[in-house]
C-alpha cells in the first residue's frame, strides 16, 4: 500500500539520514522525498511516499519515526499508487501547450501538484461566485461562507462553517500583478495536513504565471 508521509525535522544534516533509516527498520520503502518548506525556527517540512508491505502497519512506521529526537510525524494518509510527484515547472509546461486555457490546466493539475483534494477557479458574481472550472472531486456549490476578502492582493486561507469546517480551503487571485481582482483559485485539504504558508506562495506564483501565459496566448 502506498502512503504519504509528512514529517517536521531539524533542518540539519543528517535529520533525513536519522528518519530515513526509522523508516527502513520499521519495514517500509521509501519511494520518494520532497522538501515541503524551510522555516525560520530551524525546522523543516519533508513529504515522504511510503510504500509498505502488507504485515507493516502505518502506526509501526509512524512510532519508529517519532523516536528520532525532535522529529515529529504531521500527517499520513493513503495516497494512489503510482503517483509521482508533479513540480511546478511540470505545471508551467502544461500550461504553455494550451496557453488560452492556462488557468484552467493548472486547476487540473493542483491536486497532485500541491496533494490536495480538489481545485476550483471562481469568477467574482455580484457577492458571490460563478464556477468557471472544477477538479472532479470538487463540489457543484460554492461552500457556505466563503467569500471574496477585502483586501485580497495575494493568497489567503479561510474559515468555513460546519460542515466545511473539516476542510482547509485556501486560495488566491488570478494574476495579481496584472490587476486581475475577479478571479481566483481555491484548493482545499480534507484532514491535514494543514496548508503551509509556502504552498500558498507557490500557488501565487503559478496563478500570476496562468495569467500572463493566458494574457500572451
Amino acid at each position: 500500500m502506498s502512503f504519504l508521509l509528512r514529517v517536521e525535522l531539524p533542518d540539519v544534516p543528517g535529520s533525513l539520514g536519522r528518519v530515513a533509516a526509522a523508516i527502513g527498520e520499521a519495514g517500509a520503502n521509501i519511494e520518494a522525498i520532497e522538501i515541503v518548506e524551510h522555516r525560520v525556527d530551524g525546522k523543516a517540512v519533508d513529504d515522504i511516499f511510503l510504500e509498505l508491505p502488507p504485515e507493516v502497519m502505518p502506526d509501526s512506521v509512524v512510532s519508529a519515526i517519532n523516536s528520532v529526537a525532535v522529529t515529529a510525524v504531521l500527517w499520513i494518509s493513503r495516497y494512489p499508487a503510482g503517483a509521482s510527484i508533479t513540480r511546478d515547472l511540470e505545471v508551467v509546461e502544461e500550461m504553455t501547450r494550451e496557453p488560452v486555457r492556462a488557468a484552467d490546466r493548472m486547476v487540473d493539475l493542483v491536486p497532485e501538484t500541491f496533494k490536495v483534494d480538489w481545485a476550483m477557479r471562481l469568477r467574482r458574481q455580484g457577492k458571490g461566485f460563478e464556477i468557471r472550472h472544477r477538479t472532479a472531486a470538487a463540489p457543484d456549490a460554492i461552500p457556505d461562507g466563503l467569500c471574496w476578502p477585502a483586501d485580497f492582493g495575494s493568497g489567503t486561507r479561510f474559515s468555513l462553517p460546519e460542515p466545511w469546517n473539516e476542510v482547509e480551503v485556501a486560495g488566491c487571485p488570478v494574476g495579481p500583478e496584472v490587476g486581475s481582482q475577479e478571479e481566483m483559485i481555491v484548493i482545499a485539504r480534507r484532514g491535514g495536513p494543514q496548508i503551509l504558508d509556502s504552498e500558498i506562495a507557490r500557488l501565487v506564483h503559478l496563478a500570476g504565471l496562468a495569467a500572463g501565459i493566458e494574457q500572451r496566448g
